[in-house]
């Protein structure tokens, strides 16, 4: 199992240009940890996405249903107070949104705060270096 960031989690549902690489990851594992947000997370970027004219309602309505299933899969870390403690950290250290840190918080409390050995999967440059300065194995292994 590996843990996967919502930047990870969108092509998995839409095509972009990423969507191949992040669907071979899938298929090798399987298995999906998230934070407990993703789901909101990939909802607000679907809306988007529709508002500027990329996506039809429809077409909306199927990207979700496809996360539906994925998140009715997925091993949900749930929010809490050690995640806040920890984000908290995180955003004095790294160069991170809100957000963010709670994702990489999760996936700290979903390695027993013990990166090491843990694969962090992440599209997003600025999440991909916090969790890697944290201890995590980055999946694609070929982005910056």
């Amino acid at each position: 199992m590996m843990f996967w960031d919502s930047s990870a989690i969108i092509p998995l549902c839409i095509e972009e240009p990423q969507t191949k690489l992040v669907q071979q990851l899938i298929r090798k594992d399987g298995s999906i940890a998230a934070w407990w947000g993703s789901l909101i997370e990939c909802y607000s970027a679907f809306a988007r996405l529709r508002r500027e004219g990329f996506l039809k309602a429809e077409e909306e309505d199927h990207v979700r249903d496809i996360l539906t299933i994925l998140s009715d899969a997925w091993t949900e870390i749930e929010p809490g107070a050690d995640i806040r403690d920890i984000a908290g950290r995180l955003l004095m250290i790294h160069s991170l949104h809100a957000a963010d840190a709670l994702q990489l918080a999760s996936a700290l409390i979903w390695a027993g705060k013990r990166p090491k050995g843990h694969h962090f999967v992440c599209l997003d440059v600025k999440l991909r270096e916090a969790a890697r300065k944290e201890g995590f194995a980055l999946f694609p292994i070929d982005m910056p």
